[in-house]
């Protein structure tokens, strides 16, 4: 599969910096191929991703779901909602919701079902909470995925997209685990979903991605793409992250030389 890049703007951009963002970022990746894009704005910027990104191979998405599908449930969107939007991924499971919100993998489990069951791709979020010993990391995350996956059969879990983000890698002022860590947690990762019957899902890495470090990282061993937070929040930047991404899986310099030519020229 190509290397899947996306970003999650968390609670930032209103609709009509969304809409700014966007049409920044669209001419800056026109013609790319071989890697697969995705934007989560926040649920009111939503309409607007659909509106500016119908035409384009970007694809777009939220960064939450209710497991039930309809009801009394204030303030909640549900799958369908979502679904109705065209959109195609939907996060669950960051640490932040798990933090200040209290969801548990039992919750995120559930989120997961809705999703499915409505043809959405689940990004599940899993990660130690702390800086840890490898195993224990590892014992950490695999209990993550049981109680979040340990019920889905594997073709199941072949639709589902793992965000490996350590908790302690996230936010203003840290920095991305060592590349060996992310390495040797994506193959842990792995192992548990081919033992649990998976032979397609994607694995990609989520936390402090910049510029500097993202060719880096998905050039490392297991890493399917990468889930990209605040530096995405400049299109250009994240268009240049995305623009490594397709350096490292073989896109010809001359296409990227020519993007940059176009951009420079506007």
């Amino acid at each position: 599969m190509p290397p899947l890049i996306g970003t999650s703007w968390k609670m930032n951009l209103t609709s009509s910096e969304a809409e700014a963002w966007l049409r920044s970022f669209v001419p800056l990746v026109h013609g790319f191929v071989g890697r697969e894009l995705f934007v989560l704005p926040p649920f009111p910027a939503i309409w607007v991703a659909r509106r500016e990104l119908a035409d384009t191979a970007v694809a777009w998405g939220a960064q939450d779901v209710h497991p039930e599908d309809r009801g009394a449930h204030t303030g909640d969107v549900s799958a369908e909602m979502l679904a109705d939007l065209g959109c195609t991924f939907v996060e669950m499971g960051h640490s932040e919701r798990r933090s200040a919100h209290g969801e548990t993998d039992a919750l995120v489990g559930a989120k997961v079902g809705t999703a499915l069951r409505w043809g959405l791709t689940p990004i599940v979020c899993i990660g130690e909470p702390r800086r840890v010993s490898l195993l224990a990391a590892r014992s950490a995350c695999g209990r993550r995925l049981a109680g979040a996956l340990g019920g889905l059969s594997g073709p199941e879990l072949d639709r589902i997209v793992v965000a490996y983000e350590p908790a302690w890698a996230i936010g203003a002022g840290s920095t991305a685990a060592p590349i060996e860590h992310i390495g040797a947690m994506h193959a842990s990762i792995r192992r548990w979903l081919a033992a649990h019957g998976s032979t397609a899902s994607r694995i990609i890495y989520g936390g402090s991605i910049d510029t500097g470090n993202a060719g880096a990282i998905l050039a490392t061993m297991g890493v399917d793409g990468l889930f990209v937070g605040r530096a995405a929040l400049d299109p250009r930047a994240f268009a240049e992250i995305a623009r490594t991404g397709a350096d490292t899986h073989g896109l010809g310099t001359s296409a990227l030389a020519s993007d940059a030519t176009t951009e420079t020229e506007r």
